[in-house]
């Protein structure tokens, strides 16, 4: 990395403070919230060439990270099929083209013929043309097959415009809404129900009903959502039967239901929400199948007829299990699926039905590394005595297993092929606990390069983490991550409070007022993993992105001597000022993450960690934060406020750097190739500055 001929980008300061709680909250770059203004896209633009000029000395590493990891992705490639009614699909790839191209050919038989005809129900290639960006929200079938509503999104916002597409003519009807959400169709395949979101807070909000050949324009509203903690959402059961209305905070849900054969109908509750309550819907001969946590956190099913759905009607299938939260449960005509966590790591249980309600065998699938994801798969057919599943580990690349349920067998269908000389027996994961501030402990998974690694607190180190919305952390494999570890980087994962991976227990243990936990469990688990020898102190690095940004900034303000290098991505570092402003999307849906600042004991703990509001004087990691113009979830102005600040107050000249993509949202470049060519740009500041020799 080279000495950069052009100076950071001076962003002026207007102080526009706000004081609330009798406390008086600083921000002199509010100004840079003005999308349309040209003072603040030519301050973003000057960034940009900034850290162009700083990383003008990495252009030949990019290069080659970039064609290694090209190397190591099969570019002509195809998913596993799997059947839906009378057709096999199925996603492929072409190389040189960036985005997937969903196909089906019809079903003869049990097993997919491929010598029947192709039918492109999608070209998201043919989509992107003269677009800067693509992405595809919702896709669904009719039930005839003959028609696909699918929705997309040309700028990164996630405002998604809904298509509906006759699969016999691979041509667009006239039929169209926008700021679509969800979609789900009824039996008749005529009639189409959709979700909006609201044109300020994104919040999805009204339920709408649309027959073929309407306009948008007279869809009937079925239901308004006022309560602005909720979004609604729509499905079906796996059988088809109901259409199922779901309206679900952070903390609370209720489901509504409707015959798929009356889409004329009204759509009956089936248990009003109660506060902190959750609950899912499925459907089995005339059992409503509900996973619910009623009775505790780690949720429990229970049974009931769909004439009397009613909370006073449910009847317990399966007990709440203390020790195993139970993730998700799925419904199939002969048997159902515990996806449960054990120890932080997932579980799937398949229990045969017996007679009416009753429960019949059941096993364990078991899986043969310490450290892995799994997870059901692909899996639409509800009359079937297969079940697909997904398997992956931080060494083992992505597998599709089908397992028959009658023998209790597993078949491999397909495992991601990685060309360029990958060996997975060079690699090896493992799983460390450590010991939090408070006695807790805290697992890691960590992976590296046998022949590379030395547990004797030489090797550089990157620690990923999360730790927010009760998301587990997936442990899966990487093919791009070869580049660090082929380099002797040494990468632990680590999987903090106010995640998922212990169920929601491990998530309240790290939210609202005790988000401070998420912060001090991460710094455990980096200076631990150190003390033990994984990594030395000195070629530390840190990677997080979104609510993993907030965890960056926070825990580089508690510790900046512990850390060498940060990567954030689209960063939440603005907290106070984001959530005091109830007009920007997630706002008051997110009170129940981080807390209402509008009450005293909330702001004041949640303005004890904001990082915008916490930075001081004093020396810094080196940094690369980045974001893109159109993300609707972090806004751009969080993270370049964020750098302007810190500028004026860093005492070292470690670099600090702010990259924003113009043309994207919060989950950066949406073609492959150009999403692999952010990664190389990552990685060659990560190892550039912790001085790994290429």
């Amino acid at each position: 990395m080279t000495q950069s001929t052009i100076q950071p980008p001076h962003a002026r300061q207007e102080p526009t403070p706000t004081t609330l709680h009798g406390h008086r909250l600083e921000d002199n770059y509010r100004w840079m919230r003005d999308k349309s203004s040209p003072e603040v896209l030519a301050h973003l633009k000057a960034e940009n060439a900034y850290t162009l000029s700083v990383m003008a000395g990495t252009e030949e590493l990019q290069a080659k990270l970039y064609a290694e990891m090209l190397s190591h992705i099969k570019e002509t490639d195809e998913s596993v099929p799997y059947r839906q009614r009378g057709w096999f699909y199925y996603v492929r790839t072409v190389e040189g083209s960036q985005y997937p191209i969903h196909c089906r050919r019809r079903a003869t038989g049990s097993k997919f013929d491929p010598s029947q005809p192709e039918e492109i129900v999608l070209d998201v290639n043919q989509l992107a043309v003269g677009q800067p960006f693509m992405a595809v929200g919702a896709m669904s079938v009719s039930m005839d097959d003959t028609k696909l509503a699918y929705s997309t999104d040309n700028t990164g916002f996630r405002q998604y415009t809904l298509h509906i597409r006759d699969l016999k003519t691979g041509l667009d009807l006239p039929d169209t809404a926008e700021r679509v959400g969800s979609v789900a169709w009824a039996a008749d395949s005529q009639t189409l129900f959709y979700t909006t979101e609201d044109e300020v807070t994104k919040r999805h909000d009204h339920l709408f009903r649309h027959r073929l050949g309407d306009s948008a324009a007279d869809d009937a509203v079925i239901y308004e959502e006022t309560d602005e903690r909720f979004n609604l959402g729509v499905g079906k059961t796996r059988d088809n039967e109901y259409l199922l209305m779901e309206a679900g905070s952070h903390t609370t849900s209720e489901c509504r239901f409707l015959s798929a054969k009356t889409p004329e109908g009204e759509f009956q509750m089936i248990g009003p929400r109660i506060d902190e309550q959750e609950y899912s819907v499925d459907h089995r001969g005339g059992l409503f199948y509900i996973r619910t946590n009623d009775v505790g956190k780690n949720f429990r099913v229970v049974t009931t007829k769909v004439e009397k759905p009613g909370r006073d009607f449910w009847e317990e299938l399966i007990p709440l299990d203390a020790e195993a939260p139970l993730e998700d449960f799925d419904v199939f005509d002969s048997f159902c699926v515990c996806s449960r966590r054990k120890l932080g790591l997932p579980t799937l249980t398949v229990i045969e039905f017996g007679v009416a309600r009753e429960l019949g065998r059941s096993r364990e699938i078991e899986f043969p590394e310490p450290v892995y994801s799994a997870g059901t798969n692909m899996n639409p057919e509800f009359a079937t005595k297969k079940l697909r599943y997904s398997y992956q580990s931080l060494v083992s690349p992505a597998s599709i297993y089908e397992y028959d349920v009658p023998s209790g067998t597993s078949e491999l269908m397909k495992q991601q092929e990685v060309p360029g000389g990958f060996d997975s027996t060079r690699y090896a994961s493992e799983r460390v606990w450590v010991e939090a501030s408070d006695g807790v402990k805290i697992p890691a998974s960590v992976v590296y390069r046998r022949d590379f690694f030395k547990r004797d607190s030489t090797n550089p180190i990157y620690v990923y983490g999360y730790g927010s919305y009760g998301y587990p952390l997936p442990i899966g494999f990487s093919s791009s991550r070869l580049s660090l570890l082929d380099r002797g980087v040494v990468i632990a994962y680590a999987h903090i409070r106010g995640g998922g991976e212990m169920g929601d227990s491990w998530h309240d243990a790290g939210k609202m007022m005790v988000k401070r936990n998420t912060f001090s469990d991460f710094i455990a688990v980096a200076e631990q993993l150190v003390a033990k020898g994984y990594g030395a102190k000195d070629r530390l690095a840190i990677e997080g992105g979104s609510a993993g940004g907030l965890l960056m900034g926070a825990v580089v303000n508690e510790r900046p001597d512990l850390f060498r290098v940060v990567l954030s991505h689209v960063p939440f570092v603005d907290v106070m000022n984001t959530m005091l402003d109830a007009s920007l999307p997630l706002t008051v849906a997110e009170y129940e993450e981080w807390g209402n600042p509008n009450e005293a004991e909330a702001f004041a703990y949640m303005r004890s960690y904001s990082p915008y509001d916490n930075l001081k004087a004093g020396d810094y990691p080196a940094m690369l934060v980045k974001t893109s113009l159109n993300d609707s979830q972090v806004m751009y102005w969080e993270p370049a406020k964020y750098v302007a600040r810190l500028r004026t107050l860093k005492t070292n000249d470690t670099p600090l750097l702010l990259h924003i993509n113009m043309d994207a949202g919060h989950g950066g470049a949406s073609g492959r190739y150009d999403y692999l060519k952010e990664i190389a740009f990552d990685y060659a500041f990560l190892l550039t500055q912790l001085g790994v020799a290429d």
